[in-house]
């Protein structure tokens, strides 16, 4: 019996340090922007996402005002495979012709989208879906680079839409499909749209969930995550080939942000349950916190 209640004292006594340790954090965030790209293992475990649906509405319940951006990647190529067409990959980037961009647009703005607004609006919050295309959000131009047809990227956001429905309360969660000024429609990568967004609504943070603990000083190690970074030292660690792959892109997307004004930009593991929670109302958080100089700690 005394066991059972010194555990009970224990889980009584880390239940309050945890609220205790939020309290700063939802008064320091109350009324700011956060940017959520979502993605990766997170969007495809069935639980995993609805710890992130709950965390998501848990921020707007306590004053954050989130914004989610989102791809769906495995969800494209489940319908290629459906409609007998074969994912293609050039450089990293999907190969998307016109067959392929009709799968991607139906995919992402027609069906993912509308699942996770579904799931935000019956976890509590009014959710609305968005793409690129509405209100001319996000005007597109194609990359440049030849043989991967509709793969766009972004010229310039128009937020006054989201902010509108910030301010009234909703969520937006914005698919990372846009066009041209022609209406020609564009597969934009959902990193580089966050990152957009973020920047032109000069966000509190941009955080991404991916499937990886974050940025390691050795790949193969989680126990060498880095936890605060600034500009430098993340161009220091792609010069010297720590930081490769498809987590350069990540980072330079961070990057940019911060150069436009963003506060700080994380790179957090999805996979962990309440990653989002953790990494912004905790002292130690979870993942890597990227900041300009000037914010270093």
């Amino acid at each position: 019996m005394t066991n059972l209640s010194e555990y009970y004292k224990e889980a009584e006594a880390t239940r309050v340090r945890v609220l205790s340790e939020a309290l700063p954090y939802i008064q320091k965030f109350a009324n700011r922007t956060i940017v959520i790209k979502y993605g990766g293992a997170a969007m495809k475990d069935g639980r995993l996402k609805a710890g992130v649906i709950r965390d998501i509405v848990f921020l707007s319940c306590v004053g954050v005002r989130p914004v989610v951006v989102h791809g769906g990647g495995p969800e494209i190529n489940t319908w290629l495979d459906k409609l007998g067409i074969e994912p293609q990959f050039k450089d990293g980037l999907r190969v998307t012709d016109a067959n392929t961009m009709d799968v991607v647009e139906m995919v992402l703005v027609g069906r993912v989208n509308k699942q996770l607004v579904s799931l935000i609006n019956q976890a509590g919050c009014a959710a609305v879906g968005l793409c690129g295309k509405d209100a001319n959000l996000i005007q597109a131009r194609p990359v440049g680079r030849e043989g991967i047809g509709f793969v766009g990227e972004v010229t310039s956001v128009d937020t006054s839409l989201i902010e509108s429905l910030v301010n009234y309360g909703y969520v937006p969660v914005i698919s990372s499909v846009a066009a041209d000024k022609t209406g020609q429609a564009y597969n934009i990568n959902a990193d580089t749209v966050a990152g957009e967004i973020a920047a032109a609504l000069q966000a509190e943070k941009l955080i991404l969930l991916t499937d990886t603990p974050g940025i390691l000083e050795n790949y193969q190690d989680p126990s060498t995550l880095l936890t605060q970074l600034d500009i430098k030292k993340v161009r220091d660690l792609i010069a010297q080939g720590i930081v490769s792959g498809g987590m350069i892109p990540k980072v330079n997307c961070c990057v940019r942000s911060l150069a436009q004004g963003v506060k700080a930009a994380h790179i957090l593991d999805g996979r962990i349950p309440h990653a989002l929670l953790l990494e912004i109302f905790t002292d130690e958080g979870i993942g890597s916190m990227i900041v300009a100089s000037e914010y270093m700690t």
